[in-house]
């Protein structure tokens, strides 16, 4: 679900209604987490993850599958609501370092500065494409990192995009230049 229909509810609705959407998605429901907070302008959003049955491994620790998916889709869905239905947003790459077995509920904490938003804007003016690069912890109450979760977010101008996969880019591939010599 892409966040632009958000713009045709109150404003003292929006952050409340992103929050339950993602809460009832059936593809993060099935993580186990759960968004405990998005903040008004969606450039915060919090996410608990609690040790339950469902998460937990074979020796009892958190499933790393659980803390990797779980982090999945706040970033590129915060672009979306800041950036506006002009644009694509996408994951393009992501990583995962575990630091240690977790044993007890975890959080995960998005952020994108105001700052980001408007210098996005102006190289995609300028460039029509660029990436990004998230990084988020996953910890516990007292702020023991469990887990970093590394993401590459793909962003471009949505007319751009068309065009580039359309064929209507001037880009050649490796191979078509080599098959003209």
């Amino acid at each position: 679900m892409k966040p632009h229909w958000l713009t045709r509810v109150p404003p003292a609705w929006r952050a409340r209604l992103m929050r339950v959407g993602f809460n009832l998605h059936p593809a993060f429901r099935a993580t186990g987490g759960r968004v405990q907070y998005v903040s008004p302008d969606f450039l915060h959003v919090r996410i608990k993850l609690p040790l339950l049955r469902r998460t937990r491994n074979i020796v009892g620790s958190m499933y790393g599958g659980s803390l990797f998916a779980v982090t999945d889709g706040a970033h590129p869905t915060m672009l979306m609501a800041a950036l506006g239905p002009d644009h694509i947003v996408w994951d393009k790459a992501a990583s995962i370092r575990f630091r240690k077995p977790a044993y007890t509920t975890l959080y995960a904490d998005f952020r994108i500065e105001p700052g980001e938003i408007a210098e996005i804007r102006r190289i995609l003016a300028r460039d029509h494409e660029t990436t990004r690069n998230y990084t988020v912890e996953l910890k516990d109450k007292d702020g023991v990192v469990y887990a970093v979760v590394e993401r590459t977010i793909y962003i471009a101008d949505k007319a751009h995009y068309k065009r580039k996969t359309q064929g209507g880019d001037s880009c050649q591939s490796i191979s078509d230049e080599g098959s003209r010599r």
